[in-house]
């Protein structure tokens, strides 16, 4: 998906031209190695997400990840077990044993060869404090993006406890920042940390600041999500994530998480009864504190920075379909009858769609919402509900 976002930004004025331009480019994995692909293996990438709407791959793409357990919960269950070894444990068959016996891992869910493989690549055992002398520090070189909306830092902060309804609900703020500029493109506090309210973030974000060219976020299960990838393939946004376990590689959002509690949370939020009063006033703290004051890097408020590249930045064109933009999707198979099911309703395709594999974008907060139907990156329309007695009176379609 990185390579074919970067198909919507390489020069040429044919698609063979673009193919070559991204073939020249080099693309970095987790592991920060770099990979170049030919023209034509991008040419049949693109083809294949043209024709089938999805994020998939006629071959396998998960080569070198865990397909059920995620680095990160290997390295959680290996936490837990470590304080039962005497010293530094250098047996992973008795580690992955003691993950096993202690319910932390599943056998179906990780098989040991597996988990000796990506406890090595990952180098988890490394990552435990206590278990290397010192800490381990990767060599990092400091780095700006050139211009405002180039890059986007998305990450998430635990945010403080509310009191609702006479219970202590723990609130969670998900929030993006610009590379260049520092600006805050947007950011909410929410009462759970889940793809929906990650999905509602963004979508405030592009709305406010424009659509970036690429975003940079770790490998949570959030932003690694499928709705978070096809969401940011559909807007031409190249989806970076950082190596494992690696936070320190997104150091602006850091950096401004670590002022949010320096000049944010430090201030008295018991009075604040409800979320919307929470969000309001954070807001309101980075409109007219943050942005409005000199940046010690960059010399100049962000917000006034931000405004150097405005003739530069690309927004969401006005358009009645920019809500099936941020819709989930599925694929479907179009019945005989030109049907389909969906969370439990039978509808029909717009149009004759019979025996066609077809992808259905629905509002997962409105059920009651039409499903719109896509056929080979086309939108098709909108489907309706079955009506049987409707059919009675004779075919909607011509053979």
């Amino acid at each position: 998906m990185r390579v074919l976002g970067a198909l919507e930004y390489a020069e040429g004025a044919t698609m063979k031209a673009r193919y070559e331009a991204v073939a020249a480019m080099s693309f970095k994995d987790e592991d920060g190695h770099a990979h170049r692909f030919t023209w034509r293996t991008i040419q049949t990438w693109w083809y294949w997400y043209r024709q089938h709407g999805m994020v998939e791959a006629p071959q396998r793409c998960d080569k070198g990840a865990t397909r059920k357990v995620p680095p990160e919960e290997l390295l959680e269950a290996i936490e837990k077990v470590l304080p039962s070894f005497r010293g530094a444990p250098g047996n992973l068959q008795a580690i992955y044993r003691a993950c096993i016996e202690g319910g932390h891992l599943r056998r179906e869910q990780v098989a040991p060869g597996t988990f000796r493989r990506h406890v090595r690549q990952f180098e988890l055992l490394k990552q435990v404090e206590g278990m290397v002398e010192g800490p381990a520090r990767k060599a990092r070189l400091a780095f700006a993006k050139a211009h405002a909306n180039e890059m986007w830092q998305g990450d998430t902060l635990h945010g403080p406890y509310l009191t609702l309804e006479g219970k202590a609900m723990k609130t969670y703020l998900i929030c993006f920042i610009d590379d260049a500029s520092r600006v805050v493109p947007h950011g909410e506090f929410y009462l759970a940390d889940s793809t929906p309210n990650l999905i509602d973030c963004f979508q405030s974000a592009l709305f406010k600041r424009g659509v970036p060219r690429s975003i940079y976020v770790d490998n949570g299960s959030n932003y690694s999500a499928k709705e978070f990838t096809l969401i940011s393939a559909r807007l031409g946004i190249q989806l970076i994530h950082t190596p494992v376990r690696d936070g320190a590689a997104k150091g602006k959002i850091e950096r401004f998480f670590r002022t949010v509690r320096d000049q944010f949370l430090v201030r008295n939020l018991a009075e604040v009864g409800t979320l919307k009063a929470l969000n309001a006033r954070f807001i309101d703290w980075v409109e007219d504190t943050y942005h409005a004051r000199e940046h010690s890097t960059l010399g100049m408020k962000p917000i006034d920075r931000f405004g150097l590249d405005l003739n530069r930045q690309r927004f969401l064109t006005p358009s009645p379909y920019n809500k099936e933009i941020f819709y989930l999707e599925d694929s479907r198979q179009a019945r005989a009858d030109n049907t389909f099911q969906l969370g439990g309703r039978r509808y029909e395709a717009p149009r004759d769609l019979r025996d066609l594999k077809i992808q259905v974008r629905f509002d997962r907060h409105d059920p009651d919402a039409p499903p719109v139907v896509y056929s080979k990156g086309e939108r098709m329309g909108e489907a309706a509900l079955l009506d049987f007695q409707g059919n009675d009176r004779g075919p909607k379609f011509e053979d």
